[in-house]
Formats: C-alpha cells, sequence, structure tokens
C-alpha cells in the first residue's frame, strides 16, 4: 500500500516534498509496478536531483534489491499519484549495482546513464532547473 499522501500532492504544483517522494510507487513499460522510490540522491553543488533509489523484487522484505534511477527518467503522473518510467524490470534488475562508493564514481555514473539511455544530468543544465 502506497503511503497516505492525499494532501500533500496538489494537482498543478511543481513542487514536492522529499518525504512525499519516498514510499511513492515506480511503474515501468507497460504499466507494471517495478519499485518504489526509497530515497532521492542530490547533486549537491549543481543543485539537481540527480537519481530515485528505487526498492524492488524480493518477498517479505527478502531478497530485496536497491537500484538507482536517473531522475531524468522519470515523469509524475498526477492521476496514478506515481512516477512513470519506459524502464523495465529487466533494465533494473541488470542496471549497474549499487555500492558505498558507486555515487563517488563518475564511471559507475556514466554506465549507469548509458545503461537506461538517458542523458547524464551534469551535461544538460536544463534538467531539473
Amino acid at each position: 500500500m502506497q503511503t497516505d499522501r492525499t494532501d500533500a500532492i496538489t494537482p498543478g504544483r511543481k513542487l514536492i516534498s522529499s518525504d512525499d517522494v519516498e514510499g511513492a510507487y515506480v511503474y515501468g513499460a507497460g504499466d507494471e509496478r517495478i519499485g518504489t522510490i526509497e530515497e532521492i540522491m542530490i547533486d549537491c553543488v549543481g543543485g539537481r536531483v540527480a537519481y530515485a533509489v528505487v526498492d524492488f523484487g524480493g518477498f517479505l522484505g527478502i531478497g530485496r534489491s536497491e537500484r538507482p534511477i536517473p531522475w531524468s527518467a522519470l515523469r509524475y503522473d498526477e492521476d496514478l499519484d506515481a512516477f512513470r518510467t519506459n524502464i523495465t524490470k529487466e533494465q533494473l534488475e541488470n542496471s549497474p549495482p549499487l555500492d558505498d562508493e558507486a555515487f563517488a564514481s563518475t564511471d559507475w555514473e556514466s554506465r549507469t546513464h548509458e545503461h537506461y539511455t538517458v542523458q547524464p544530468y551534469w551535461s544538460n543544465p536544463s534538467i531539473n532547473r
């Protein structure tokens, strides 16, 4: 069940609290729910949201995995009160693994954006601005 966000997101608004993003469902290609946003990662120098870390898989909390999806690959769907992406569950499962060093590695970030075929947040100043 999704968190109660009935008053958190107002139609037509362009701002949302990180508390309201965390716990939101993510629907992939073919309207399949592929995971839940656990946290967002912000580029503190550029001030852009870089990734949504998505929790997926497993059963009753066992065997679950987390993978970041570039924020530019997500779009908010007001009617669904969730995020949509063209990413498939298989792409998510096969994306570069997340470890303690991942967000400090430009190589890992480049491979992640290439995997999802989206432009890196640092190469386009109009993304998230």
